[in-house]
């Protein structure tokens, strides 16, 4: 039965723009999100991770590093992309975060204007496809699973590559942005659930509903990444696995600047022990950071 027409299915409407909108949208290109001290925090001075107080800046990126990515850099400074942005280090743990950070709101107004201000040139379309093929692999070893929700799932990109491994799978989409709406009206998600995975009327509704869970460069950008995790298990069946990707604290160290909207670098290390804590099976170990930082991670809820 197609679930996008039952009506546990609903997807919010989404509202009209208005002209204070677009000069809204319009105010943003021309003054990037992160550049505007009224969308800070104020500074922290503990690890949002594990709470110790030993926190330090971290170095700015060498100038090789800089230099390698320079014309891209330039490119997305004009639509609030990557920039100087301030990060700190704990001492104890190895987590790396941005202090001060982004609030809500200049979080989604960055994303939301990268999202609508920019083109994605050919070579990179093709390597977001090619890694996109790559983790919806990483499960083709096990059952094809019945459910599988997408966190984060912007537009439903992801879904749609997952699909051709997995043709008898449902696919839903949560996400803060609506974008995830346009997935669900161009049929790559089937439910789309507009909002955060640790909002209570989500969670309560998706509870042990799906034997996959993917987060692909989600937890990076949510304002908890360890709630975001634990709550990712509980809409897990026992059994069922959590696929992440991630960018570790080397990644925007070595290869460019930072992006704003990485709230958070997670150390491979840390999100190993928490899933441990929680009754995980680590089934693919994080393996040595690419240079981009990148790394992924398959546990299995036990």
């Amino acid at each position: 039965m197609d679930r996008r027409s039952s009506p546990g299915a609903a997807v919010p409407s989404v509202p009209s723009s208005s002209r204070a909108a677009g000069r809204r949208r319009a105010a943003d290109r021309v003054e990037p999100a992160h550049a505007r001290a009224d969308f800070h925090e104020p500074r922290r001075p503990d690890c949002p991770w594990c709470g110790s107080q030993r926190v330090s800046p971290r170095p700015p990126a060498p100038s090789g590093a800089r230099r390698l990515r320079a014309g891209l850099t330039v490119a997305h400074l004009a639509q609030g992309g990557p920039g100087d942005v301030p990060l700190d280090a704990c001492g104890d743990c190895g987590h790396v975060f941005q202090n001060p950070r982004l609030t809500a709101e200049g979080l989604a107004r960055h994303l939301h204007g990268r999202a609508e201000g920019r083109v994605a040139r050919p070579l990179e379309r093709r390597l977001t496809a090619l890694r996109h093929r790559s983790a919806a692999r990483a499960l083709l070893p096990f059952p094809e699973p019945e459910g599988w929700l997408d966190v984060g799932t912007g537009e439903g990109h992801f879904p749609a590559a997952a699909q051709e491994f997995f043709p008898y799978t449902s696919f839903d989409g949560v996400d803060t942005d609506r974008r995830v709406v346009r997935a669900y009206a161009a049929g790559r998600v089937e439910e789309a659930h507009v909002g955060r995975l640790t909002d209570p009327h989500i969670a309560a509704r998706l509870r042990a509903r799906y034997d996959v869970v993917s987060m692909l460069h989600h937890l990076e950008r949510t304002p908890d990444p360890r709630a975001e995790l634990l709550a990712a298990l509980t809409v897990l069946r026992p059994g069922g696995h959590l696929l992440l990707e991630l960018t570790g604290p080397r990644g925007s160290w070595w290869t460019a600047p930072a992006d704003p909207a990485d709230l958070h670098l997670p150390h491979p290390a840390n999100v190993e022990a928490e899933l441990h804590a929680e009754g995980c099976t680590i089934l693919t170990a994080p393996r040595r950071a690419r240079p981009s930082g990148r790394y992924r991670v398959l546990a299995r809820r036990n």
